[in-house]
């Protein structure tokens, strides 16, 4: 399929900043691909070129559709990747320039939590820790270290936080150790007062692309302005509709912030939607409309109308799962489709089990997006925790999760010691486990388990300079008893052998990505910054996903459960007002649908014991009328549909049983 007009005058246009508002369905990744070919076409490095992501899987994606419209090994060496990494690859470029050391840890969200629990003050409940450690993030958000936050506090608990934040970024530098916000906010710091390093990387990056720009926070903005300096040679790809992480930092403001920064902006609007049939789209339009708009757009759609949308209303949530499941089942006998074109999209995680309970019933097989994420698994963790200590020995939270993990005569008395000890000398544990000060200070037992554990630990040191990781991380599973550990610690045989096959899984992973490094310690990095492998579980199966993990994503037949006043919008955005996202949520779930679309609602929920009455979604009464059809608009119609779903369920059944 050829580019249309809009998609050729965004890929071609590069001499100065572009901004391309691409509307869902639109293209976008199609522009930004065929765009950075072009960009090697007209004489670009491969090196020079940078696109931003905001997962690991669309990094990959895009990586590979570069492959195919240029060569493979170019494609390899552009760098593609998410804000976080490239700033992780710039801190281990210019990590003197920061006060960091080669081999530097990155804290997951987890162990940063540990941290500020360990400085806060005794006592605090974890929402309040929750709180501190979510003030810290915001300050270097908007760019402040620990002083100029401490001058910024308005309230006690800002001041609290600030005082925490210096205690927190001095303890992260006594461990050469940095935490998620940190790739983000260090670069930005250095940019902004080293010049030579900032021109640098500037001659360094011919030209930037960002996707998913509404998605960007404060502090990002910041590191790309930084990058693109005052040529601005870069194209932002974004849509203020599907802004939907506010949450989390997001701020859409962003888009407008191009345009008063670059007065020189061009605009580029892609509006022709190559998804969704012509009524699902004027029904996200009609939606839509109901917010204010930083930049007015208009989608439409070649495809044909398409069926209506239907809205059924359900007795409760489980009447809603069963007859939701009982039409998939009949859908795909009667269309005979593959399962992995039904969706079912709800608000929150707490609404999947009544579907996977209807779902199961009837065999139908299903995935659930969202689930525990492969670097997030115990066991995955545990054996990380290992090569994060022998990168760095300094990382005092990964000390403390291996060197308890089998167990070992090293009990919490001799961790509290240890831990003196490494306080009052200014030591990491781990360098203070080879003491022999803390050995004479213990019985014999714990004495001799803590240096025997140190003894190995540098043993495996050793290993490390002539094993690549994925031969490491073997030797370290059986040396230090991790195999005979889980089968002493996990009892169920099915458990053991999924906590054995992630083990192999990691080490898959290892040799597939851990070759061509200088050092165990890039790798190491690189790992703390994957929330899975960039697999794609699914198969041909139902995917069941909350409403923000199906962005990007797209099904022919979708059904948007759960929709009461209350989940969506969530109450808490009702209470203060904030419907504008929830909107914006409504209608990225709607625009994942291509053909048809359900939703649904019930009319009576169990809530802390009571069946409480439900109101439908106030959202459903934005939908245009008519392209909707709702339930009891044609008693003969909903009788004839109810017959048919009958007779499929019933046939699913005994279709069951027959097969035992």
């Amino acid at each position: 399929m050829s580019l249309n007009p809009a998609q050729r005058e965004a890929v071609a246009y590069c001499d100065g900043p572009l901004l391309v508002l691409a509307g869902a369905g639109s293209g976008k990744t199609r522009v930004i691909t065929e765009k950075i070919a072009h960009l090697l076409r007209s004489g670009h490095r491969p090196e020079g070129v940078a696109a931003i992501t905001f997962t690991n899987k669309a990094a990959k994606e895009m990586r590979e559709r570069v492959g195919k419209l240029i060569s493979r090994e170019a494609a390899e060496t552009l760098p593609v990747s998410t804000f976080h990494a490239l700033g992780l690859r710039i801190l281990q470029q210019e990590a003197n320039h920061v006060g960091l050391r080669r081999g530097f840890s990155i804290l997951d969200a987890e162990d940063a939590f540990a941290l500020v629990k360990d400085l806060a003050p005794a006592g605090l409940k974890p929402d309040a820790l929750d709180l501190l450690r979510g003030l810290i993030g915001k300050a270097k958000d908007n760019g402040l270290d620990p002083d100029e936050a401490l001058a910024a506090a308005r309230s006690p608990r800002e001041l609290q936080a600030a005082e925490l934040y210096a205690a927190y970024t001095r303890r992260l530098r006594n461990f050469n150790a940095l935490d998620f916000d940190d790739l983000i906010f260090l670069p930005e710091r250095l940019f902004a007062s080293n010049d030579e390093v900032r021109t640098r990387w500037q001659q360094k990056l011919s030209y930037l692309l960002v996707d998913e720009y509404q998605d960007t926070n404060r502090a990002q903005y910041r590191l790309l302005k930084h990058l693109v300096g005052e040529r601005g040679r870069f194209t932002a790809v974004g849509d203020d509709d599907q802004s939907i992480y506010a949450w989390r930092g997001a701020n859409p403001e962003n888009l407008n912030e191009l345009a008063r920064d670059y007065p020189q902006l061009k605009l580029v609007k892609l509006e022709q939607n190559y998804r969704c049939s012509g009524r699902i789209l004027r029904a996200a339009n009609a939606v839509i409309a109901n917010n204010a708009h930083l930049f007015e757009k208009k989608l439409w759609s070649a495809h044909g109308e398409g069926e209506s949308l239907r809205i059924l209303q359900c007795k409760d949530e489980t009447h809603e799962a069963e007859r939701i499941a009982a039409e998939i089942a009949h859908l795909q006998q009667t269309r005979k489709t593959p399962w992995s074109d039904f969706a079912i999209l709800y608000r929150g995680n707490f609404q999947s089990r009544a579907f996977e309970q209807a779902l199961r019933l009837l065999r139908v097989p299903y995935h659930v997006s969202g689930g525990t994420a492969f670097f997030d698994r115990a066991e995955v963790r545990d054996l990380l925790a290992y090569l994060r200590v022998l990168v760095n020995p300094d990382d005092d939270s990964a000390f403390l999760r291996i060197v308890q993990t089998p167990k070992r005569d090293i009990g919490t008395g001799t961790l509290e010691k240890l831990a003196q000890l490494a306080g009052s000398r200014g030591l990491s544990l781990a360098r203070a486990a080879e003491s022999m000060e803390i050995h004479k200070q213990l019985a014999a037992r714990p004495a001799a388990a803590l240096a025997n554990f140190a003894e190995q630990v540098k043993r495996w040191r050793i290993s490390a300079t002539s094993l690549d990781a994925a031969a490491l991380c073997e030797k370290l599973i059986q040396e230090s008893g991790y195999a005979q550990h889980l089968e002493a610690t996990v009892k169920d045989p099915a458990a053991r052998a999924r906590r054995h096959a992630n083990l192999q899984e990691l080490i898959d992973f290892l040799k597939a990505n851990g070759k061509g490094r200088d050092a165990l310690g890039d790798l190491a990095a690189q790992l703390a910054l994957l929330g899975n492998l960039d697999r794609d579980d699914n198969g041909n199966a139902v995917r069941l996903s909350t409403l923000h993990a199906s962005k990007g994503l797209e099904f022919r037949h979708v059904w948007l459960v759960g929709l009461e006043d209350g989940t969506l919008p969530h109450e808490g955005a009702i209470n203060e007002g904030r419907l504008d996202e929830e909107r914006r949520l409504f209608y990225v779930a709607i625009t994942r649908a291509k053909d048809t679309l359900t939703l649904s609602h019930a009319a009576h929920k169990q809530r802390y014991g009571e069946l409480l009455a439900q109101k439908p979604s106030r959202f459903l009464d934005e939908l245009p009328a008519a392209d909707v059809v709702r339930e009891g608009d044609d008693p003969e119609r909903d009788q004839a549909e109810k017959r048919a779903r009958g007779s499929a369920h019933l046939a699913r059944l005994a279709e069951l049983f027959a097969g035992g």
